[in-house]
């Protein structure tokens, strides 16, 4: 695994960014699933494990605090209210988490519902902004339950997890997230503008 915490074009400490994520801030069966896994994974001193405050799933970049009006996030939540509302609430479950280039986590399921609210996002943005940032393809969704601080073995980390047993965690889904975020300490830390 490689250091997650390079700056990304754009970013800097002290820079924030709006974002839509799913969070997991009042989900006490996410936390159980997350204690196990931090406890399991607690040795790794080259893993930052993420605290249930910070746990979420990434959706959409919207842009910098600095480069998106007030009123262009007014009218994006307004449109993002309207394509939401007639998305039914839903589950998800997180089983056992993967390991990949710069973090472990979970790729939960089911995905479609997610990758619908995505999509009323992005659409609720192209009546703002003329080119939605990001891909629309290709989008994984995935909840992190640790990012990597400096190069570690894979084997390292899956003999960690491979010893690690819980139930999977079940969350419900009723809204998402539009969020001031920053990563100035080695964490992603946010504060949130609208829930829609």
């Amino acid at each position: 695994m490689a250091d997650h915490w390079w700056w990304r074009p754009g970013w800097r400490v002290g820079r924030r960014g709006y974002a839509w994520h799913l969070t997991f801030r009042d989900d006490p069966d996410v936390h159980r699933l997350a204690a196990v896994y931090r406890q399991g994974l607690a040795g790794l001193t080259e893993l930052d494990l993420v605290p249930d405050a910070s746990l979420h799933l990434t959706m959409q970049q919207v842009g910098f605090v600095d480069e998106v009006t007030d009123e262009q996030v007014r009218l994006m939540v307004e449109a993002a209210k309207r394509r939401l509302s007639v998305l039914p609430p839903f589950d998800l479950e997180l089983v056992r988490p993967v390991i990949t280039r710069e973090a472990v986590r979970w790729d939960p399921v089911p995905v479609g519902p997610v990758v619908a609210v995505r999509l009323a996002i992005r659409q609720a943005m192209a009546e703002v902004w003329p080119l939605v940032p990001g891909r629309e393809a290709g989008f994984v969704p995935h909840v992190s339950i640790a990012y990597s601080n400096a190069p570690v073995a894979y084997a390292a980390v899956a003999s960690a997890l491979a010893l690690i047993e819980a139930p999977p965690a079940r969350a419900r889904i009723e809204k998402a997230d539009l969020i001031v975020i920053h990563r100035d300490q080695r964490m992603y830390e946010w504060a949130e503008h609208a829930a829609v």
